[in-house]
């Protein structure tokens, strides 16, 4: 099952999401996504934070609104140029994580997650990072329509972008 949750409900939550962070990925911190990272980003414009229930969290996914000023958004403007900033930074849907415990994987869970935060969001374009490299969360986005912006943004990272078609 496939649920919204607002800032409120995500924070509910937030000691379990860490778990769900750290256990996906290799430099995952729990307690620093539970007590400083989604704190933060539950205070963005747009919030939305999708999670995948069995009996607890398997999976979860949230962004929010990027514009400049924030480190994120930042941080890609300088890597990709004026041009691809101008028109891809700012008022973009940031998507922040995609995180699915292991044991969940090749269920459906990511493509669940990722087509669920995407729906009804006012923002015509949406961004995200991922690894540069051939893994399954590429692979899983560029089945979903997102294409590739920049290879390698410098710090190993590719950047992907989806235009939503929303005026």
């Amino acid at each position: 099952m496939i649920s919204v949750l607002d800032r409120v409900a995500a924070l509910a939550i937030a000691d379990e999401l860490g778990h769900v962070f750290a256990a996906s990925f290799d430099d995952g911190d729990a307690e620093h996504f539970a007590t400083d990272q989604l704190p933060t980003h539950a205070d963005r414009d747009d919030f939305k934070l999708v999670a995948a229930w069995k009996e607890n969290v398997v999976g979860f996914a949230y962004g929010f609104t990027g514009k400049r000023g924030q480190w994120w958004s930042d941080r890609v403007a300088e890597a990709i140029g004026p041009e691809l900033t101008a028109e891809w930074i700012g008022g973009h849907f940031e998507v922040v994580e995609l995180a699915v415990l292991p044991e969940a994987r090749r269920q459906g869970i990511g493509t669940e997650l990722m087509q669920e935060l995407m729906r009804d969001l006012p923002n015509p374009r949406a961004l995200l990072t991922t690894y540069a490299d051939d893994r399954p969360a590429p692979r899983l986005y560029r089945r979903l329509g997102w294409q590739l912006l920049v290879p390698d943004l410098g710090w190993g990272s590719a950047l992907y972008g989806l235009d939503r078609g929303v005026p």
